[in-house]
């Protein structure tokens, strides 16, 4: 009985926030069909392709959060800019706290989304800087593993996610001097990641 209450509670939140979001794509219409123009271009005020399949993928994605994710969106009228924070429950960073940033380009779903990791970590797939090695973040890809237009927000997000597990890889890295530690030595590698999360992670 506890477990069908909490899921009408979360369907209710879910609902709402998609009520959020479909009056808002019903408050751009309004802007984009008939409102005499308030200023020197109504055409800025008009719901772009990127606009409407975010208001149906930030719904998908706040229904389909992995358990391990936080995604928040400081200005609601801008979906296309989004934090999001990964606390991963196992493997070597296993209580860190992971800071993304997410900006959607105009030109989506066609390109993919731009992201930097905000927290500095000692990983071979993330850059000291940010930069990030993802293969569904590459515009172009040879082996097809790149981004495609039929891809989501939800893929990037689990993407994002399972750098931390599954996607974790040392055979093709970004940060080699990482990869080489780990491969040099595995229990100085995540002393270095636990000294970085101390510091950077919390």
């Amino acid at each position: 009985m506890t477990t069908s209450h909490s899921q009408s509670h979360s369907g209710r939140e879910c609902g709402a926030a998609m009520l959020t979001l479909a009056s808002k794509l019903k408050r751009d219409e309004g802007v984009k069909t008939g409102r005499p123009p308030g200023g020197p271009s109504d055409s800025s005020h008009r719901v772009s392709i990127r606009d409407r399949l975010l208001i149906k993928e930030v719904a998908e994605l706040e229904a389909n959060l992995p358990s391990t994710c936080k995604a928040s969106f400081p200005d609601e009228n801008q979906l296309h800019h989004f934090q999001l924070a990964v606390s991963p429950d196992e493997g070597y960073y296993q209580s860190g706290t992971f800071h993304f940033e997410i900006d959607v380009p105009e030109a989506y779903n066609m390109v993919p989304p731009k992201v930097k990791c905000q927290t500095r970590i000692w990983h071979p797939n993330i850059a000291e800087t940010g930069e990030i090695c993802l293969s569904l973040l590459r515009e172009h890809s040879i082996d097809g593993t790149g981004w495609a237009p039929t891809r989501t927000l939800k893929d990037v997000v689990w993407g994002l996610n399972s750098l931390f597990t599954d996607l974790l890889n040392f055979d093709d890295p970004l940060n080699i001097d990482a990869a080489e530690h780990h491969l040099r030595d595995k229990e100085d590698f995540r002393n270095k990641v636990q000294d970085y999360i101390k510091h950077y992670a919390r």
